[in-house]
């Protein structure tokens, strides 16, 4: 159970940290930022591999890298449905 929270907790700071860098506004708030937490985990993992220190079962370093990576492209595709219907 303890595992679990912890890995929510990570997730979260993670998707935080990807917004950080970037400097977005990844929707959805907590929730968004725990998906972005996630799929950047899986997507750092699919690009770099599982090096660095890992918490909560993320690599942390390609973890965030994947984060900052997904919330950009979630950014662009915003911004392009945004100026498509005004």
């Amino acid at each position: 159970m303890i595992g679990l929270i912890i890995t929510i907790i990570m997730a979260v700071v993670i998707g935080i940290i990807g917004d950080a860098i970037v400097r977005s506004n990844m929707p959805g708030g907590i929730i968004g930022s725990m998906i972005a937490g996630f799929v950047g985990a899986w997507l750092g993992a699919l690009l770099l591999g599982n090096w660095g220190p890992q918490i909560g079962g993320f690599a942390v370093i390609p973890a965030i890298i994947g984060a900052a990576l997904f919330v950009f492209l979630i950014g662009m595709i915003s911004r392009a449905f945004n100026r498509s219907n005004a």
